[in-house]
């Protein structure tokens, strides 16, 4: 069994956030999480029967655990979650142990964690494909799943002005991330000492890709957005910091007078938990513009993209050269 995972696995590819991908390959990703979500009521499209995943949450979880589980249940696979602290990661086993040995029961570990240097040690040590569902530095597939959002509804493009107002955390460093490898406009209106993570941002600058900005005016950076995104103003392993950071963080907070500087087109986004009245307000939460439960509903659909293409990539192949083909074909008849 481990020699045919080992076969199966070779060129193992991880996700473990945008370094590994091309702009490209993003936007392939995104063109078949469209198919993915149009094939959702097919209910005999199973390119994961057979399929383990063990899914590991040392961090309360909603839309990461019930996207990842439902979406593995409904291409096929199953899903066993295990929280951190039980298994005890790092303190009761090692992390090099406990990967080499879900290595040998699964076929992919989704795992949702505190320190990074976690996620790069299951990745470095197992021989199956692992996914990063959140660490205190960064949270691709929310950015994914945000980005693919905007895809969907024809807002991307080169051009498109991305305002991220808050704190320079986890989401706002995949943001970063992203911009590193795909062209747009990302502008992070953040309080001085609330800045993204300093490697991120240089290596994304250094790309030479996108238009990349962090200033400490939230209404200057909101002017002419396509995109106000906002998220929680206290991440979890923060609660401590709570009363500091509504004095700190209370210029930044995402409402009806921020939004009408930007574009009357723009939408508003949140990776969610939200809470009202702090980052954001009930009215615009709620209101015409937003569009933060499409987003969160994207997760499953980016999510089921993903396990594809790293757990049965001749499907998605597939996919892609018959879309190819397709396009092709639109332009000859052209």
């Amino acid at each position: 069994m481990e020699q045919a995972k080992k076969q199966a696995y070779a060129g193992k590819r991880d996700f473990l956030g945008f370094s590994r991908l091309d702009a490209a390959k993003v936007i392939e990703l995104f063109d078949y999480s469209l198919h993915i979500k149009q094939k959702r009521r097919e209910k005999a499209f199973h390119p994961l029967k057979g399929r383990t995943v063990a899914m590991i949450f040392s961090k309360p979880s909603l839309r990461t655990r019930v996207s990842f589980e439902l979406g593995i249940h409904e291409l096929g696979g199953y899903a066993i979650n295990l929280e951190g602290k039980s298994i005890g990661v790092g303190s009761r086993e090692s992390v090099e142990d406990i990967a080499r040995l879900l290595s040998r029961y699964n076929d992919a570990i989704v795992a949702r964690l505190h320190e990074h240097s976690i996620i790069e040690g299951f990745a470095r040590h197992s021989s199956i494909p692992v996914i990063n569902a959140l660490t205190d530095l960064s949270h691709p597939c929310q950015v994914l799943a945000d980005a693919f959002t905007l895809y969907e509804r024809g807002m991307w493009h080169e051009g498109i002005k991305v305002v991220f107002v808050g704190d320079g955390n986890n989401v706002a460093n995949s943001w970063i991330e992203l911009a590193g490898i795909l062209p747009f406009h990302f502008v992070l209106a953040c309080p001085e000492g609330y800045t993204p993570d300093v490697g991120m941002l240089e290596a994304a600058r250094a790309a030479g890709i996108s238009r990349i900005e962090v200033t400490h005016d939230p209404e200057a950076a909101a002017r002419d957005a396509d995109v106000l995104y906002t998220d929680v103003w206290t991440s979890m392993g923060q609660e401590e910091e709570f009363e500091e950071r509504l004095k700190i963080f209370a210029p930044f907070q995402v409402n009806s007078r921020l939004l009408s500087l930007a574009k009357p087109s723009a939408v508003v986004m949140h990776c969610m938990p939200a809470h009202r009245g702090q980052e954001i307000t009930a009215e615009v939460m709620d209101g015409p513009q937003s569009v933060i439960i499409d987003e969160a509903e994207n997760r499953l659909h980016v999510q089921k993209a993903l396990l594809v293409k790293l757990l049965n990539h001749e499907e998605y192949r597939k996919f892609h050269l018959t879309h190819r083909l397709l396009n092709a074909a639109r332009n000859i008849k052209a």
